[in-house]
């Protein structure tokens, strides 16, 4: 039986993407389309909305009822929503997959609090490239040391919100579990410009030499593609919080 997902911010340009390709996969159907009250699309097919075949399934502002009716969220929107629609997962027993990007500390614990109820895999990149990205980087720093100055670069496209983004946060954060030192200490630097995808990179320059680690994506399928991979993992699990490392483990 297919796994029936349920796309917050399916108009977006991750939600259409994932819709698209779950909808090209045998594996997923697509149960429910959340958008915000008074968008255009409420009432519109998902599958007209991504250019294939009617559905059935149509765009709703219904949260609870869209999300009562699959088996897993798919969230990637801001994280005011995110929070609000996790709950109401928690509430409603459906395990979850958050792409959402900019979370605060008091979002993140309300998440983690969702966890303790149902299956969450929180990722700021779905990646399985930036998943390695970031064991690489880890590795780095602690081979390295600090006779090597280390900064993070990131690239997205001019609309995006967060800035520095999610990964290149974590980014930061690896480097100096490895380095063994406060995150803030690792410079982290963004740039917003045209269209993007998104490009990061850790730059360790020492004597003589630099080592540059860098992942580009070139479509966002890649991040779709990892949160259908996502989908698929949590829906088997048992509650608690989840990353792309332990989706790739299984």
């Amino acid at each position: 039986m297919a796994i029936k997902l349920v796309i917050s911010g399916c108009c977006g340009r991750m939600g259409i993407r994932i819709a698209s390709l779950a909808l090209e996969d045998s594996i997923f159907a697509v149960a429910g389309a959340i958008e915000t009250k008074g968008h255009p699309s409420i009432g519109q097919d998902v599958g007209q909305l991504v250019g294939v075949k009617p559905t059935g399934t149509h765009v709703t502002d219904d949260v609870k009822g869209a999300i009562q009716a699959g088996d897993v969220l798919i969230e990637f929107t801001r994280p005011e929503p995110t929070v609000e629609h996790v709950r109401i997962a928690a509430q409603l027993k459906r395990p979850a997959v958050i792409g959402t990007t900019g979370l605060t500390d008091a979002q993140r614990a309300e998440i983690i609090q969702a966890a303790k109820t149902v299956p969450i895999v929180l990722s700021p990149n779905m990646s399985v490239g930036v998943t390695l990205l970031f064991e690489l980087a880890q590795i780095a720093s602690q081979r390295l040391g600090g006779a090597y100055d280390v900064e993070v670069v990131e690239a997205h496209h001019k609309a995006k919100l967060d800035s520095p983004s999610g990964t290149a946060k974590r980014l930061a954060e690896v480097v100096a579990e490895g380095r063994r030192q406060p995150t803030e200490t690792i410079p982290v630097h963004a740039i917003r410009a045209g269209d993007v995808v998104g490009d990061h990179t850790v730059i360790f320059a020492g004597p003589s030499e630099r080592l540059e680690l860098t992942h580009r994506a070139q479509s966002r399928d890649v991040f779709a593609l990892g949160a259908l991979r996502a989908a698929q993992f949590v829906v088997t699990q048992r509650p608690g919080l989840y990353d792309m490392r332990d989706v790739l483990k299984k």
